[in-house]
């Protein structure tokens, strides 16, 4: 894929170099302002299996998934960021297995939510595929909200996965505004948990979010 700039603003894929810039950069506009589940628990999520986190985003870096967008006029600020990669059925059971035996902390929370979410909605049968990409984080800086820069990067990252041959995108969106971008550009939602009906064995909701996000859901498109 191509680098491609509009309005001073360029996309290009990331590289492991960038990573240095890139992990400040979710912190302060994911983790903290911009992700709703992370940002309401209280916790310090970054922190939190920070190692296995970081092995994990630089293997999907390396996998040439990921995307970085930076101000031009800026000096090159990132801007944005999209961290992808492959993801295979055999995953899902992988998935399951780890979540069952995390801690009760946010990711450990966070990652069984997820693995439900996933099982249920089984998109390799509902699609008969064998490999989709997974769009893991896209995020914007606050000061680009609202400015289509989350839409121009979904859209590259389709392209991406286009190129590599993926037959499906997916994206599993925890907040409205997430999904309702995906959205826009033709995902759909084959499958969706409401935060209120998810509860512990105490019959306590885990996750409260703020308003407006109300569920996580799982997008998918054909690419």
């Amino acid at each position: 894929m191509t680098t491609n700039t509009k309005d001073g603003i360029t996309i290009r894929i990331m590289t492991e170099e960038d990573y240095i810039q890139v992990k400040p950069f979710m912190r302060e506009q994911f983790w903290l302002n911009g992700e709703p589940l992370s940002a309401s628990s209280g916790e310090d999520v970054q922190k939190c299996l920070e190692k296995e986190n970081d092995e994990y985003h630089i293997s999907m870096i390396n996998e040439g998934t990921c995307l970085l967008a930076t101000d031009e006029k800026q000096n090159g600020r990132i801007v944005g960021i999209v961290m992808a990669g492959g993801q295979y059925p055999s995953d899902l059971k992988k998935h399951q297995e780890e979540a069952a035996t995390m801690e009760n902390h946010f990711w450990g929370r966070a990652n069984r939510l997820l693995s439900k979410l996933e099982l249920e909605a089984n998109v390799y049968k509902r699609f008969g595929v064998n490999r989709s990409i997974y769009s893991h984080i896209t995020n914007v800086d606050e000061s680009m909200r609202g400015k289509g820069l989350g839409s121009r990067l979904a859209a590259t990252l389709m392209e991406v996965g286009r190129s590599k041959g993926f037959p499906l995108m997916i994206a599993y969106c925890t907040s409205y505004y997430s999904a309702k971008q995906k959205n826009a550009l033709g995902m759909e939602c084959v499958h969706s948990i409401t935060y209120a009906d998810y509860k512990d064995e105490k019959g306590n909701v885990i996750f409260k979010p703020a308003a407006p996000h109300t569920k996580v859901q799982l997008m998918a498109i054909k690419l």
